[in-house]
């Protein structure tokens, strides 16, 4: 049976503006078929290969997969930050209709911190330990506002503290990073991240080490700050449930590929992919048998340097002998999955996967 029809790698083209049209309605980050390469002594490491996806001002994108997958190589090559004599970038990646593949570093660092920040996953390492909070907050803001003084710096750090949660933000501003708490310190990643009012946010894995209560906070926290400064998200995590809670799209990715690709609703109630599929199933529901165990998709992410033939989740899929030998021969293209948007790139046939997803979780558990 002929698989489903391919759709090109990348995002929708969107049109110039017309009048009555927000501006929001056009995409601020939009990345197109981004490939990473990294050149090690065993050989080449395709860390991502052909990602296409676009983030809308005031959206939240979803990027899933183990660990390994790609998500925060792709996030890095969004900021600039791979080492151009470790690596090679390639593909299209406009932010606010600037080019940023193969723009001058002196350019890139402009925009870095002012039009687009990242809140990293571990703040303890990524704040410095031999400077304040508040130091380091104010010096991300006068990097981008030279004639602003210490004073005024130090004035906006202590607001961006308080509008993040931190209680007493003047006397906190003074302290170093090792006197706050794993919450606090989260926040004042997130505080240095928006004191300069970037239309775009990377967030990776922000919540990770964080217990449920605090991760809440943080989630809440984000949403408000979205929803005053219209900012774009790109949130990254292996946490399902958060990509439920927060996230509008959804991208799925697998050995450095998008295997699924849609909104929240399509990606997680109408999951299209095998491997979307085991991750679902991995997950405890709140309404499934609480006796039952969690099902993990067996074997293990595949080697970037030596990626199998065909389809890259074939070794660990239950269904690749139902499409002949085209899950070992050809890789499958991202392609229409019924709604509008909802792309997949798998070689099921398109009634196979519908009757699959219709089914129930335990269904499509991997064995």
């Amino acid at each position: 049976m002929d698989s489903p029809q391919a759709a090109p790698s990348g995002p929708p083209a969107v049109g110039p503006a017309v009048p009555g049209q927000r501006v929001d309605d056009e995409p601020y980050l939009r990345v197109d078929d981004l490939r990473v390469r990294f050149a090690t002594a065993d050989g080449v490491v395709r860390a991502v290969d052909g990602v296409s996806f676009t983030v809308r001002r005031g959206r939240t994108l979803g990027i899933v997969g183990e660990s390994g997958s790609g998500k925060s190589v792709t996030s890095l090559a969004v900021l600039g930050l791979h080492d151009p004599r470790r690596s090679t970038v390639s593909g299209t990646i406009t932010l606010g209709g600037r080019q940023l593949v193969g723009l001058p570093e002196k350019q890139v660092r402009r925009l870095r911190g002012r039009d687009v920040a990242m809140i990293f996953q571990d703040p303890l390492s990524a704040l410095h330990p031999y400077y304040t909070v508040g130091r380091q907050i104010a010096e991300a803001y006068r990097v981008h506002h030279p004639r602003v003084g210490r004073r005024a710096a130090r004035a906006r750090a202590v607001e961006l503290l308080d509008r993040v949660g931190i209680p007493q933000p003047a006397r906190r501003h003074d302290q170093y990073p090792h006197e706050f708490s794993g919450g606090m310190r989260q926040r004042a990643m997130i505080a240095m991240a928006l004191v300069n009012d970037p239309a775009l946010v990377i967030a990776d894995e922000p919540t990770t080490a964080l217990d449920v209560t605090v991760q809440a906070q943080i989630l809440d926290l984000l949403a408000d700050l979205q929803a005053e400064f219209r900012t774009a998200i790109v949130l990254i995590t292996h946490d399902l449930g958060v990509v439920a809670q927060v996230a509008d799209d959804v991208l799925v990715m697998y050995a450095g590929r998008v295997v699924e690709r849609g909104s929240v609703a399509q990606v997680l109630r109408r999951p299209q992919h095998p491997y979307t599929w085991g991750l679902l199933s991995s997950v405890p529901s709140l309404h499934g048998d609480a006796d039952a165990d969690l099902v993990p998709i067996p074997g293990n992410p595949p080697s970037l340097i030596h990626l199998p033939s065909g389809c890259a989740f074939h070794p660990r899929c239950r269904y690749a002998d139902r499409t002949g030998d085209r899950a070992r021969t050809q890789v499958p293209q991202l392609g229409p999955a019924g709604a509008d948007g909802h792309l997949v790139a798998c070689h099921l046939p398109p009634d196979a996967r519908t009757r699959l997803a219709a089914g129930s979780p335990s269904e499509r558990r991997m064995p």
